[in-house]
């Protein structure tokens, strides 16, 4: 994996993306590189898991933004998984917490 994905792996029919560290102006476009490598494959489920993400900034909400559109594009669904309290927040301001499927709990981003 690059610095901007640290796992990529696939539960049942769902795949799960990692990625890890800051998520800014200087990593969103290795970030949106792989996450689009990952789309390729048109999982039907995709769940990004933020825990591991320390820092977005407006860059980062933009690539997760494009990410859901090429998800909901071939129909597939999108769930952020437990962003730090640092990272709702910018989802907060931008009002995209109400855009994006946002859960805490993994086995309940699971069965969603």
């Amino acid at each position: 994996m690059s610095k901007a994905l640290r796992d990529v792996r696939q539960v049942g029919s769902t795949t799960v993306a990692v990625p890890a560290g800051e998520v800014d102006l200087q990593q969103s476009p290795g970030l949106y590189r792989e996450m689009m490598a990952v789309c390729k494959g048109k999982p039907s489920k995709l769940i990004i898991d933020l825990r591991e993400v320390s820092y977005m900034d407006s860059s980062g909400v933009s690539t997760l933004v494009e990410v859901f559109r090429m998800v909901n594009g071939y129909g597939g669904s999108l769930i952020l998984l437990a962003p730090t309290d640092r990272v709702r927040s910018m989802f907060e301001i931008a009002k995209l917490d109400q855009f994006f499927t946002i859960f805490e709990d993994e086995q309940e981003a699971m069965k969603a």
